[in-house]
């Protein structure tokens, strides 16, 4: 296969969106069919891009450490459907949901925790809520021991196994145990246990001293070098590769590894990891660490993404035809992801969008939000912060306009309310007074459960856009009806 149109499609993208560079690789049947680089990986050093560049991954970090996850469950160290709180130090995560409410029986805070497995964590149904916490090498902000950030985020706001939430702390958590049991950084155990065997010679997690001159720079929108960033959640994140490694990492979940890699799971464990145990964001569901999805013509494929700033990445493979793609840029663009169907399409000539591409306008949609008698009132409650709990008051009436009320602030308006399932979102302003939250300004999302006459759930403070990247920072939140 030439690839000839595709290249041509590539350089023609990056001229057109002003987008740095783009490499790429693709594997069938065990072999490398196609590998290149297109633009530059960092302009000021005039680095052209090429295969062996490594890229920021951005989220496929979380099957790069949800691999180096299994390594731990087949010596037998680490137990997938134990508590997560069994491997954790000191700070554990704790439960509210699931906890008595208006005096009806209920598990105690300990019992309710405990049923959040590592698991559920790894397929995101721990009951962690939405959150990305940055910290710029720029600014004053550096990241915290893990310990306080479970204490100030490793909160569960839904039951365990109740909702699959995309929860990239849960993959901090787990690039947590994977250093506390191994005894070594998770950075070490991942170069040990997953990059040597495998041949990685250009992986590493963060910017590795032997990977500086090799490294892709992320520009933002304007084409502006992005300065360098961290986050309290490297294994859901942090890993950077280049795309002939991240095809090597792909050789082992295809069960088709090269001669000069030593295979590091056993063919169960790579079917554990690609079986869904959760509903996830995909038509077929999320397992340990992959999406997998069936194509509208059969094929199934397994596949993560990733977007942070100055990142886009994609990879996905069809185990069946022992085909894999991966592919990636430094900025924010969706141009990845094109490409990696593209190539789908040129190396499958029936292989067609998924179901999941061809619903995006319908599950984009925005929902009419209807009042119903159970959610019409006076809500009276509390928001749980790190710096102690503030009151809040939601008001729900067909009437008047909805409105928020945190603390001694102001009421402000709550919009683009939705309530679906008995789940209720909506966006508003408003303070919830500390210091994480007040690094960049923010709205309020709003994602609360009606259950048993009681609203909650979590309110995420997530900044608004600016040059710098925002965080999400959720907190519990639980009102009961005043009137």
């Amino acid at each position: 296969m030439a690839f000839s149109h595709i290249k041509q499609q590539i350089r023609d993208a990056l001229r057109d969106r002003s987008i740095a560079s783009l490499a790429l690789a693709v594997a069938k049947d065990g072999e490398i069919i196609w590998e290149d680089g297109f633009g530059w990986a960092n302009r000021e050093r005039q680095v052209r891009s090429n295969p062996h560049i490594a890229y920021s991954l951005a989220s496929i970090s979380k099957p790069v450490t949800a691999t180096a996850l299994m390594t731990l469950v087949e010596q037998g160290n680490i137990d997938l459907d134990a508590p997560i709180n069994a491997y954790l130090s000191d700070a554990k995560v704790t439960a509210h949901v699931g906890v008595a409410l208006d005096g009806q029986a209920g598990l105690d805070p300990k019992e309710a925790a405990d049923k959040a497995t590592v698991r559920m964590v790894a397929n995101h149904t721990s009951g962690l809520p939405l959150h990305y916490h940055f910290f710029h090498e720029d600014e004053p902000w550096r990241r915290p021991p893990m310990d306080l950030s479970i204490a100030r985020y490793g909160h569960l706001v839904r039951f365990p196994g109740e909702r699959y939430v995309y929860a990239n702390f849960g993959y901090g958590l787990l690039d947590y145990i994977i250093e506390r049991v191994s005894g070594v950084p998770f950075a070490t155990y991942l170069k040990r246990e997953v990059f040597d065997p495998l041949g990685m010679t250009h992986a590493s997690v963060g910017i590795g001293q032997h990977l500086a001159p090799y490294t892709a720079e992320r520009y933002d929108q304007n084409g502006h070098p992005i300065s360098f960033y961290d986050f309290d959640h490297p294994g859901a994140s942090a890993v950077y590769c280049s795309p002939h490694d991240l095809i090597r990492f792909a050789m082992q979940h295809l069960k088709t590894s090269w001669i000069d890699q030593r295979p590091i799971l056993s063919d169960a464990s790579v079917d554990e990891m690609q079986t869904p145990t959760s509903e996830g964001d995909s038509p077929d569901g999320y397992g340990i660490g992959w999406r997998i999805t069936s194509d509208n013509h059969g094929y199934r494929t397994v596949n993560h993404d990733g977007s942070m700033g100055g990142v886009r990445t994609r990879l996905m493979f069809v185990p069946e035809e022992r085909l894999a793609v991966a592919v990636m840029c430094n900025a924010s663009n969706e141009l990845p992801v094109e490409i990696a169907d593209t190539v789908m399409a040129e190396c499958l000539p029936d292989f067609a969008p998924s179901a999941e591409m061809i619903d995006n306008n319908a599950l984009n949609k925005k929902m009419t939000f209807v009042l119903n008698s159970a959610l019409s009132g006076l809500w009276k409650g509390r928001i749980h912060t790190y710096n102690g709990d503030l009151p809040i008051e939601i008001t729900l009436s067909d009437q008047d306009t909805p409105t928020v009320r945190i603390g001694d602030g102001h009421r402000a308006v709550l919009e683009d309310i939705t309530f679906e399932d008995d789940l209720l979102t909506g966006l508003s302003v408003g303070d919830i007074e500390t210091e994480d939250a007040s690094k960049r300004p923010y709205t309020l999302a709003f994602d609360l459960s009606l259950r048993w006459n009681v609203l909650n759930g979590s309110v995420s403070a997530i900044s608004k856009p600016a040059a710098k990247l925002g965080n999400a920072l959720s907190h519990w939140c639980e009102l009961e009806k005043a009137s």
